[in-house]
């Protein structure tokens, strides 16, 4: 027995085996995410054709998910901060389950719009758990890294989910998109209920019945010393999304909130339309699920070498520059000529700088909200941008209805992730600074 505190041990000594699975899960659980948001996209082409629906409604369609991805967001992201981490990401699964393979059986457009809202449900609860959980469960030394991999997910989702919807679409109807992803859901929620615990932090924050064994079950499977009794902890405060707007966090709160808005914005008109957009060019849906896949691709990239370069060099540097660059990268493509390899090296770095940039936002929001607030401040932040997540789809489909030409739409749509990258340059605080020496030189 130990009377270290376990919290100050996983933040200060190397990563275990067992911590390093915890944030793969939440990894793959990202990845999840990444391809149930995108299916509408894949699905897209297809479902025009079918019901007859015009850019404008296709356009309503897309944002019906992000309404859903909002209400978890805002409702069931602040579970995860009095329930736990766990539980949370178990009833976001269920959700996200039940909506993808109703959602193949949709027959209408309002049918649909209902099932995109119970799967956004659970993505958008989703994502601040385990934004969360990676953070509690990573060490101080490689926090930003894992919540980078963590947030690479979604890309990596896009990648194999649109290399799966290339297939599906090529032999099947735009309903096989959907089973495919309500029985990839069903197969990680089976491998979370497995292996996911819950996070170390929440238990000694929170102090729930028997939480004592629970932690030291969770020590022993890292091949940790049990502790002997729950180390004294200053008592938390109650848990309330306007916890996130007390005098130490408003401005901060205001600034990531607006932030994220504006880059949702920008980041859903792009993914929503890229595959419609392909098509529209005169090629084949498979063909605008393979322009989506090298979007993502670049996003692996780009996501993964933010995480690690927070490390060493200011995140608001890092996350506001990728912005800027996102705002550049879409303005182009927006004028790339209808050739197909131009167009998938243009969404390459789009994706790069895209993907890039949520990094260094979900990174933002680790580093500025406290544990005891961390899932409800992320959730608020997320919850509200999606709102911005809605209005770009929407807004680019009557951009387009209304005859403005794909340039000036695109160039419209950038200024979304432009004034982001100004909003989190206005950030205060040492927070975002780069690393000490000390922390770099932990492993």
């Amino acid at each position: 027995m130990t009377h270290l505190d376990p919290g100050v041990q996983l933040r200060n000594e190397p990563m275990t085996a067992f911590q390093m699975v915890a944030v793969a899960v939440c990894v793959a659980l990202n990845a999840l995410d990444g391809f149930d948001i995108l299916a509408i996209t894949f699905a897209g082409p297809g479902i025009t054709r079918e019901w007859g629906l015009g850019p404008g409604a296709l356009g309503i369609v897309i944002s019906t998910g992000l309404v859903g991805m909002s209400i978890g967001s805002l409702l069931i992201a602040p579970l995860a901060d009095t329930a736990g981490r766990r539980p949370t990401i178990l009833l976001c699964l269920v959700l996200m389950t039940v909506g993808m393979l109703l959602s193949a059986t949709a027959d209408s457009m309002m049918a649909l719009a209902l099932w995109r809202v119970v799967t956004g449900l659970g993505i958008g609860g989703m994502l601040a758990s385990i934004n969360a959980m990676v953070a509690e469960y990573a060490n101080d030394a490689r926090r930003d890294f894992c919540v980078g991999l963590m947030a690479i997910g979604y890309p990596i989702g896009g990648v194999l989910g649109g290399m799966a919807a290339a297939w599906l679409l090529a032999h099947f109807d735009w309903r096989a998109v959907f089973v495919f992803g309500g029985v990839a859901s069903t197969v990680i929620l089976l491998a979370v209920w497995w292996r996911l615990p819950e996070s170390v932090e929440f238990l000694l924050s929170k102090r729930p019945a028997n939480a004592l064994n629970s932690i030291n079950d969770i020590l022993r499977r890292m091949g940790k010393q049990p502790i002997a009794e729950l180390p004294v902890r200053a008592r938390q405060q109650q848990v309330s999304i306007w916890r996130a707007f007390d005098s130490t966090l408003r401005a901060r709160t205001a600034l990531v909130c607006a932030a994220y808005f504006l880059y949702m914005m920008t980041c859903y008109y792009a993914l929503g339309w890229i595959p419609s957009i392909i098509a529209a060019l005169g090629f084949s849906p498979s063909i605008g699920a393979e322009v989506s896949v090298w979007t993502n691709l670049g996003g692996i990239i780009g996501g993964a070498l933010l995480g690690y370069l927070a490390r060493h060099f200011g995140l608001k540097v890092l996350a506001s520059g990728a912005m800027i660059a996102t705002a550049v990268a879409l303005t182009v493509f927006g004028r790339t000529e209808p050739d197909l390899f131009a167009l998938k090296a243009v969404a390459f770095v789009l994706g790069f700088f895209l993907f890039a940039s949520a990094v260094g936002l979900y990174a933002t929001f680790v580093r500025v909200f406290p544990t005891h607030v961390r899932a409800t401040g992320t959730g608020l932040a997320i919850g509200l941008g999606r709102f911005g997540g809605m209005l770009g789809p929407a807004l680019g489909g009557w951009l387009m209805a209304a005859g403005t030409s794909r340039p000036s739409v695109a160039t419209i749509m950038a200024l979304g992730s432009a004034l982001a990258g100004l909003a989190v340059w206005l950030l205060k605080g040492s927070q975002l600074a780069a690393p000490s020496a000390g922390m770099m030189r932990q492993t």
